[in-house]
């Protein structure tokens, strides 16, 4: 697999994730949501402060609230939307968001989908 070939895994990998835990936390299937409270969040994303957002939202973060679980993982779907060349300039990386979203999924409880997103991975191998 190249490069950009596994970048863009990654990316459809957390869509795909987070969708699945959505139906999981909620007992729902995900269609599309819209959290206000993650404009601020995403905003400072959008002009590069993705370290200090991530501190921000998970320094509190509590992972036995489904709600708060679920915003964290809008927070990193949202920013595996992002380009390489944006994430460098920002000192991050695909890399990142992807340990960033399975530690979310270890701490909330759900190792399950870790051991889900490695066979994918596999397989995609």
């Amino acid at each position: 697999m190249g490069v950009v070939d596994e970048k863009d895994y990654i990316m459809r990998m957390i869509k795909e994730m987070v969708q699945v835990l959505f139906s999981l936390v909620f007992g729902k299937k995900y269609v599309s949501v819209e959290l206000d409270t993650l404009k601020y969040f995403f905003d400072m994303i959008d002009q590069g402060d993705i370290n200090e957002a991530e501190n921000l939202l998970l320094e509190d973060l509590d992972y036995t609230n489904k709600e708060e679980v679920m915003a964290a993982a809008f927070f990193y779907q949202h920013l595996s939307q992002k380009d390489d060349d944006f994430l460098r300039r920002n000192d991050y990386t695909k890399e990142e968001v992807l340990f960033g979203f399975k530690q979310l999924l270890e701490k909330s409880g759900y190792k399950d989908l870790i051991r889900l997103i490695g066979r994918v991975d596999e397989e995609e191998r």
